[in-house]
């Protein structure tokens, strides 16, 4: 009979599950969790943390053997260990933790794999867990991965993830046959950067220059220096917000590697424009008196030409008119444009006289 089983609940698996299921069950939790997997989530990180230390618990015999006897939050409070049978009890707590010794307010449990903290003021330390992300690193570089069917774990996250000091490790097959895990290599960061661009620019191309300084090491010294470097960025035809134009080894210099960058488009706002894709609309606004007797009026498109628009009334809030090949240029299909999409807008008064609601009724 366990105290509670919550930790047990975080990895779907039982009080009396083998260290080889609880293991199963961290495998298949961390990677459902895994915040790189749902980056779309605010509560995956919660969830992988509460899974990882809940592995960190079960995964060591003689804290899973203090959970189980006394529950989390006698192991999170740190208070010191109970009596030997026979002796005086602690804070209510019968039994003893099996063979648990050191200096008075400090806990030890001898043949765990890894240490178990009480603190030394007898109950404001307790337990340290260790980051998730370093239990996670570490589950796979001891063979974790093998426990299930991928041949590389990090296929998982769509060819490894990235961080500013991460790594991926995969596994590979040696001469016999046999997996071996290959060593850790340093994963290379991606610095993202934005681009703010006219739609003027976005509609023709543009070559825009952006001065950037990096931090670079100095073979003759081998320290860090910083190093200005002028990039010129090619914006092509029809490009969109969010395109990303990238630069391969043009950040700082890190371990394993140097940073790539990463220029993402951001459309600046047009005063008569909104881009919709590939097409552009834009709101006209006319009077009551115009909507129902006829409007005209002029509008300059996106390459500059005077388009008439016009119509002869009456004319509803909200109706369209669209004008092929006025848009934006296709980025994927050269030649081709999108449309301009010219919405009208009818502006009501603000009051009518009842003179002129008699009228009104009577015209209409």
């Amino acid at each position: 009979m366990v105290a509670e089983t919550k930790l047990y609940d975080a990895l779907g698996i039982s009080p009396t599950s083998t260290q080889d299921e609880i293991k199963k069950g961290y495998r298949k939790s961390a990677l459902k969790w895994h915040p790189d997997k749902n980056k779309d989530n605010p509560n995956a990180s919660e969830k992988f943390k509460e899974v990882s230390q809940a592995y960190e618990i079960l995964s060591d015999p003689e804290k899973r053997k203090v959970y189980d006897q006394y529950g989390l939050e006698f192991l999170l409070r740190g208070g010191p260990p109970p009596q030997q049978p026979g002796g005086p009890g602690m804070s209510g707590m019968p039994g003893s933790f099996g063979g648990m010794g050191g200096m008075p307010g400090m806990g030890g449990m001898p043949g765990g794999g890894r240490s178990f903290h009480f603190s030394s003021s007898g109950g404001n330390g307790g337990f340290n867990f260790s980051n998730p992300e370093d239990i996670f690193s570490s589950f796979f570089k001891q063979g974790g991965a093998s426990m299930g069917d991928d041949d590389d774990i990090f296929a998982a996250f769509g060819g490894g993830t990235r961080s500013s000091g991460g790594s991926r490790n995969s596994r590979f097959k040696d001469a016999n046959g046999g997996m071996k895990q290959r060593a850790p290599t340093p994963e290379v960061t991606i610095v993202d950067r934005p681009l703010p661009v006219t739609l003027e620019q976005l509609f023709k191309g543009a070559k825009k220059k952006m001065n950037i300084k990096r931090k670079t090491f100095d073979e003759a010294t081998g320290k860090r220096k910083m190093e200005e470097k002028m990039l010129e960025i090619d914006v092509k035809p029809g490009y969109k917000a969010g395109t990303k134009i990238k630069f391969k080894g043009f950040g700082d210099q890190e371990e394993g590697g140097t940073q790539d960058l990463h220029f993402i488009i951001t459309e600046k706002e047009h005063p008569i424009f909104r881009r919709e894709g590939d097409d552009l609309r834009a709101v006209v606004e006319i009077d009551l008196l115009g909507a129902l007797t006829g409007w005209k009026r002029t509008i300059t498109t996106i390459d500059g030409k005077q388009v008439q628009v016009s119509a002869a009334g009456p004319t509803q809030p909200g109706h369209m008119i669209r004008y092929p090949e006025l848009g934006m240029p296709k980025s994927k299909k050269p030649g081709e444009r999108g449309d301009m999409i010219v919405e009208v807008k009818v502006k009501f008064p603000a009051s009518l006289s009842l003179s002129q609601k008699t009228q009104l009724k009577e015209i209409l």
